[in-house]
């Protein structure tokens, strides 16, 4: 295995990251970051025959977040694939103090990012060609990654998207109502300050300070997430109509959601078992415009992040993963 690059990572052993430089745009230079868990020969051999032995699983992350999530990564690897995670540029261990935090004007932008990542990737294991891709993606990261595999359909074997944020929360109807003003006043001042709309219930929902389990760095995940700018507002309402228009993958996809949403103004207990960011419903019907073999499991009792889930719900979920890992072809 190629290491030239490779260090250790903020997670700790076994997992490292490497730098993929992306040159400069008008806040200076950018980069994005990979990470992965180094396996041991062991590893390898016990995992050989799971669902998902001979796939590469590149995950994504959602909008002020970046990959933490060292269970996912060891429950994928489990499943027999190779588990990578992109901290995308201006995220994560990729935010530099000169950047805006998560802001691009468009999604199609990080085709960089998932570019190098794959480059990367590839240049591990020289020789080993037959490997199939199966990106996964949260939230915001849903949506990119299914407009990159649209983009991209050759290299996709399959997708996997936790509560990907395909449709706005008030329905396509009152997307159509809110982008053009949005647009415009990205066409004036892209980065103007927008009414910060985060109560902060989803970090309640998971911070182990609150009613979650789940500690990390919350200057790369604040607590009511990073300021909005209409720039990157009106960059996802792009996206999100490019899905309604229809996306037409091929290839098998799992859409996990939770089974309930609550989109309130006010704290309630119910919220520790819920969607608190998104509209589950909407989401849910808008998947199937993704392409022709969309499969869409509700889970009872998930949050946002499914993954940060209590441990019943996480059990529920990669065992839907498993399920539909061994339906792909090989």
């Amino acid at each position: 295995m190629a290491d030239h690059g490779w260090r250790e990572d903020v997670l700790g052993t076994p997992f490292e990251r490497l730098e993929l430089p992306l040159g400069e745009d008008h806040e200076g230079p950018v980069v994005a970051t990979l990470v992965r868990r180094r396996r041991s020969p062991a590893d390898l051999l016990l995992h050989a025959h799971g669902p998902l032995h001979g796939v590469d699983v590149l995950y994504v992350h959602g909008w002020s977040d970046y990959f933490f999530q060292v269970e996912l990564a060891e429950r994928i690897e489990r499943l027999g694939a190779r588990f990578h995670a992109l901290d995308l540029r201006k995220y994560g261990r990729s935010l530099r103090p000169h950047q805006t935090p998560g802001n691009v004007d468009d999604l199609a932008t990080y085709d960089e990012d998932i570019a190098a990542a794959l480059a990367a990737i590839a240049a591990e294991h020289h020789g080993d060609s037959g490997r199939r891709l199966v990106p996964m993606g949260h939230s915001t990261g849903g949506l990119t990654l299914s407009l990159w595999a649209a983009r991209h359909p050759e290299r996709v074997d399959g997708l996997i998207l936790n509560s990907p944020w395909l449709e706005f929360q008030a329905s396509a109807v009152g997307r159509a109502l809110v982008a053009p003003v949005i647009k415009l006043g990205a066409r004036r001042n892209p980065l103007a300050p927008m009414p910060a709309v985060d109560p902060g219930f989803y970090t309640r929902t998971v911070s182990a300070a609150g009613e979650g389990s789940w500690t990390y760095d919350q200057q790369w995940r604040p607590d009511r997430g990073f300021p909005l700018h209409p720039g990157w507002l009106a960059a996802v309402f792009d996206g999100q109509a490019t899905v309604e228009a229809g996306l037409e993958l091929e290839v098998p996809v799992l859409v996990m959601l939770s089974d309930k949403s609550m989109l309130q103004p006010r704290w309630d207990d119910g919220m520790a078992r819920a969607d608190v960011a998104l509209n589950v419903d909407v989401v849910a019907h808008r998947a199937l415009s993704i392409g022709s073999e969309v499969t869409v499991r509700r889970l009872h009792g998930a949050l946002h992040d499914v993954v940060l889930s209590t441990p019943e719900v996480r059990e529920r979920a990669y065992d839907s993963i498993g399920r539909w890992a061994a339906t792909l072809p090989r």
